[in-house]
């Protein structure tokens, strides 16, 4: 048995429409498919990550209680960027209205319309 590479991962959105700006519009990410509600509805926009890996935008009812970033549990999601690309990041999240929020030599921090912490990181990676 083994645990392999990340699967997918998930976020709660209480406004999916600006969750969906974010990650498609501001990040460049695709869409994969979506789903709705038996009402037609907008339940959920996957949106695709390399090698398969998706993350699924879900809609939530309700704002909902937010986790400190110094709370146990998940801490960020880290999206790989290449190094040569950074600043233009930094320019791209900015102008978008997505400060930077902290930054290390090889990571650059900011939120998504919910809060959540993303990281976009050019950090070596060994495969």
């Amino acid at each position: 048995m083994r645990v392999g590479a990340v699967h997918h991962l998930a976020i709660r959105a209480p406004d999916l429409a600006a969750a969906e700006r974010f990650y498609v519009e501001v990040l460049k990410l695709p869409v994969r498919e979506r789903f709705a509600h038996p009402d037609g509805s907008p339940r959920s926009v996957w949106v695709a990550l390399e090698d398969g890996a998706f993350l699924a935008l879900e809609a939530t009812p309700s704002d909902g209680p937010r986790r400190e970033d110094d709370d146990p549990g998940w801490h960020c999601v880290a999206l790989a960027i290449d190094p040569a690309d950074r600043e233009a990041w930094r320019e791209r999240l900015v102008e978008a209205g997505h400060a930077i929020e902290r930054e290390t030599d090889f990571t650059l921090y900011t939120r998504d319309p919910v809060g959540a912490l993303l990281a976009l990181s050019h950090y070596p990676v060994r495969r």
